[in-house]
């Protein structure tokens, strides 16, 4: 699947995408991010760094952050999914 060259200039990544889900799981499950990096075993930098957007997390990432949380990750993927149609729908109007 091609990629779209305007979502990566406009700073609308799906890492960041992700950041923004994980950020948002976290901070409803009450967690800092100290927290959640305890729980996984990932340094507090990483999750930040993922959180942010700087990181592309590996599926075994994924499964392991949502592990922590309590939720599935099909729901964290399904918000980037959603991100990046409002983002691409938005370009087209």
């Amino acid at each position: 699947m091609p990629r779209n060259p305007s979502v990566k200039r406009s700073g609308n990544t799906p890492e960041k995408a992700f950041g923004k889900a994980l950020r948002k799981a976290r901070e409803s499950k009450g967690l800092s991010q100290d927290g959640l990096a305890h729980r996984t075993g990932y340094s507090r930098n990483y999750v930040g760094q993922i959180e942010r957007g700087e990181k592309n997390p590996s599926l075994r990432t994924i499964i392991d952050l949502s592990e922590a949380l309590g939720v599935r990750a099909a729901s964290l993927i399904a918000y980037v999914e959603t991100q990046r149609a409002a983002k691409q729908k938005g370009s087209q109007g």
